[in-house]
Protein backbone atom coordinates (compact mmCIF):
# COMPACT_ATOMS: atom_id res chain seq x y z
CA UNK A 1 0.00 0.00 0.00
CA UNK A 2 0.99 3.53 -0.32
CA UNK A 3 2.38 5.19 2.06
CA UNK A 4 2.44 8.70 3.78
CA UNK A 5 5.16 10.86 1.85
CA UNK A 6 4.79 8.45 -1.28
CA UNK A 7 4.80 10.18 -4.77
CA UNK A 8 1.46 8.67 -6.81
CA UNK A 9 0.78 8.85 -10.43
CA UNK A 10 -3.15 9.87 -10.81
CA UNK A 11 -4.62 8.32 -13.62
CA UNK A 12 -8.14 9.76 -14.65
CA UNK A 13 -10.47 8.09 -17.26
CA UNK A 14 -7.20 5.17 -17.71
CA UNK A 15 -4.91 8.25 -18.66
CA UNK A 16 -2.32 10.02 -16.68
CA UNK A 17 -3.24 13.11 -14.88
CA UNK A 18 -0.87 14.72 -12.22
CA UNK A 19 1.53 13.25 -9.22
CA UNK A 20 0.64 14.18 -5.90
CA UNK A 21 2.31 13.19 -2.78
CA UNK A 22 0.65 11.81 0.09
CA UNK A 23 0.46 13.91 3.23
CA UNK A 24 -1.46 11.83 5.74
CA UNK A 25 -3.59 8.92 5.77
CA UNK A 26 -5.42 8.91 8.64
CA UNK A 27 -8.50 5.89 9.61
CA UNK A 28 -11.99 6.73 9.06
CA UNK A 29 -14.66 5.52 11.19
CA UNK A 30 -15.84 2.54 9.04
CA UNK A 31 -13.43 -0.24 8.40
CA UNK A 32 -10.92 -0.53 5.53
CA UNK A 33 -11.60 3.16 4.83
CA UNK A 34 -9.38 5.99 5.05
CA UNK A 35 -8.97 10.04 4.82
CA UNK A 36 -6.07 10.30 2.28
CA UNK A 37 -4.79 13.84 1.98
CA UNK A 38 -2.54 15.04 -1.20
CA UNK A 39 -0.37 17.57 -2.09
CA UNK A 40 -1.55 17.62 -5.54
CA UNK A 41 1.73 18.79 -7.81
CA UNK A 42 0.86 20.91 -10.19
CA UNK A 43 0.49 25.01 -11.02
CA UNK A 44 -1.26 25.72 -8.33
CA UNK A 45 -0.36 23.72 -5.45
CA UNK A 46 -3.48 22.03 -4.20
CA UNK A 47 -4.59 20.32 -1.21
CA UNK A 48 -7.19 17.50 -0.94
CA UNK A 49 -8.21 14.71 0.74
CA UNK A 50 -10.03 11.58 -0.49
CA UNK A 51 -11.83 8.99 1.47
CA UNK A 52 -10.31 5.97 0.33
CA UNK A 53 -10.51 2.38 1.03
CA UNK A 54 -7.42 0.66 1.63
CA UNK A 55 -7.35 -1.42 -2.00
CA UNK A 56 -7.73 1.71 -3.94
CA UNK A 57 -4.92 3.10 -2.15
CA UNK A 58 -3.13 -0.13 -3.59
CA UNK A 59 -4.03 0.78 -6.64
CA UNK A 60 -7.09 -0.89 -7.10
CA UNK A 61 -9.49 1.60 -10.00
CA UNK A 62 -12.51 3.45 -8.31
CA UNK A 63 -14.85 6.08 -9.60
CA UNK A 64 -15.56 9.60 -8.42
CA UNK A 65 -18.34 11.63 -9.72
CA UNK A 66 -18.54 8.34 -12.63
CA UNK A 67 -15.09 8.99 -13.82
CA UNK A 68 -12.47 5.92 -13.56
CA UNK A 69 -9.56 7.11 -10.76
CA UNK A 70 -6.92 5.25 -10.25
CA UNK A 71 -3.52 5.62 -8.14
CA UNK A 72 -0.24 4.52 -8.94
CA UNK A 73 2.26 4.34 -6.46
CA UNK A 74 5.58 5.97 -8.12
CA UNK A 75 9.03 4.35 -7.87
CA UNK A 76 12.38 5.81 -8.76
CA UNK A 77 13.93 4.05 -11.52
CA UNK A 78 16.81 2.41 -11.31
CA UNK A 79 19.71 4.08 -13.18
CA UNK A 80 23.59 3.09 -13.64
CA UNK A 81 26.08 4.25 -11.44
CA UNK A 82 27.48 7.18 -13.80
CA UNK A 83 25.04 7.25 -16.26
CA UNK A 84 28.03 8.19 -18.67
CA UNK A 85 28.34 11.78 -16.89
CA UNK A 86 32.00 11.06 -16.65
CA UNK A 87 32.63 10.30 -20.15
CA UNK A 88 30.98 13.69 -20.86
CA UNK A 89 33.33 15.56 -18.53
CA UNK A 90 36.35 13.70 -20.44
CA UNK A 91 35.53 14.25 -24.33
CA UNK A 92 37.29 15.64 -26.44
CA UNK A 93 34.68 18.42 -26.52
CA UNK A 94 34.01 19.47 -23.06
CA UNK A 95 38.01 20.78 -23.22
CA UNK A 96 37.22 24.08 -24.30
CA UNK A 97 34.40 24.34 -21.78
CA UNK A 98 34.16 27.15 -19.88
CA UNK A 99 32.51 26.85 -16.07
CA UNK A 100 29.58 29.72 -15.86
CA UNK A 101 29.36 30.70 -12.42
CA UNK A 102 25.63 31.74 -10.87
CA UNK A 103 26.82 33.30 -7.64
CA UNK A 104 27.85 35.99 -9.97
CA UNK A 105 24.61 36.60 -11.46
CA UNK A 106 22.97 37.25 -8.33
CA UNK A 107 25.17 40.48 -7.83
Amino acid sequence: MAQENDIVLIHYEEKPLTFARIEEISPDNRKDWYHVKLLMLQIPLQVVTWILRDVYIDGESFTMNEREIRLEKVECPETTEDNGIEDDINSDDSKDAKVISLSDHKK
